[in-house]
């Protein structure tokens, strides 16, 4: 049995969790073409966010993750908020998808009640532009550390099931946030965005970035997401060399992303994704779902094909 089984976050495995909270929204209309990309919908139209995340839990995702992954204090005070009102918006990102929750419960009483992750994205999120893909910061850790403390810190007193650390670029960052981790109570999953088959985007091996939170005992899942889905069966198994952790993985739909123009280039059917999340199942995830150009549709054909 895994040592961190005893934390009972999930009730079985596969595990599934949603798709991308932004893919929902723009396609329900919305421009997220802004630096805070969907945390902006926490002060313009916290609905659209509630019912975004009731499509994934209708799809069958168990959890779901806030709208927090682009929100930042600083973001926020350049908008024009107070401190105050900063924190209060990044806290709301998870009394909106408990309130999704609890409609669907409402709907459903019968089914295992979904849970909550509250997302913590990388320093690149806040800066809006790609670096994290690249994890080129040029920043010191000290720097990095202010960033993330606070904003963790406030997600952590929510809530909310679980923290999802995402889209983490470098060991820089992830070692900063896994000390910030070991310092609170709450459960937390560490997923870095990747490059190849075995490099996460600023060049470590994953399995040497891994093998730096095996002792972390609050980081109970490693895994990869925005990653393109060709590379997730081989990073799988550089995690499995060194860490008896949880594994979670939720890549890209396939499609590429450009930054320059911030669109998308590409295709990628849902059935091809669930058929991918089968053999990402049987090479060792437990914990599987989807990030950009993932949606419902995405989610659904991955519970039908895994759950059947």
């Amino acid at each position: 049995m895994k040592e961190h089984q005893q934390n009972h976050i999930f009730d079985s495995f596969p595990f599934i969790i949603d798709g991308g909270l932004a893919t929902q929204l723009e396609s329900s209309g919305f421009n997220l073409n802004n630096n805070l990309w969907s945390a902006k919908l926490l002060l313009e139209n916290p609905d659209a966010i509630v019912d975004a995340h009731l499509a994934y839990l209708n799809a069958g995702a168990k959890c779901i993750i806030s709208a927090s992954y682009q929100a930042s204090i600083q973001g926020f005070i350049d908008l024009g908020l107070t401190l105050a009102e900063a924190e209060s918006t990044i806290k709301s990102s998870v009394e909106l998808a408990r309130k999704a929750v609890d409609k669907y419960m409402q709907i459903n009483p019968t089914h295992v009640k979904p849970i909550v992750a509250a997302s913590i994205g990388p320093y690149g999120a806040f800066l809006a532009d790609g670096s994290e893909y690249t994890g080129d910061y040029q920043i010191s850790d000290h720097q990095l550390c202010q960033f993330h403390q606070r904003r963790l810190h406030l997600l952590a007193s929510t809530s909310a099931d679980i923290l999802a650390c995402e889209t983490i670029p470098n060991e820089q960052e992830a070692l900063i946030l896994s000390d910030l981790i070991a310092a609170q109570t709450k459960p937390a999953w560490m997923s870095f965005s990747c490059s190849d088959e075995k490099h996460i985007s600023g060049g470590s091996l994953i399995k040497d970035a891994a093998k730096k939170l095996q002792s972390n005992q609050n980081i109970i899942a490693i895994g990869i997401n925005c990653t393109s889905p060709q590379f997730i069966e081989s990073l799988i198994q550089e995690l499995k060399r060194v860490t008896t952790k949880h594994i979670v993985v939720y890549p890209n739909s396939g499609e590429c992303f450009h930054a320059d123009t911030k669109t998308w280039h590409g295709t990628a059917d849902p059935i091809e994704c669930a058929v991918a999340a089968k053999s990402w199942a049987n090479n060792g995830a437990d914990i599987i779902g989807g990030c950009c150009r993932m949606g419902p549709a995405h989610i659904k054909a991955i519970v039908k094909n895994l759950l059947k």
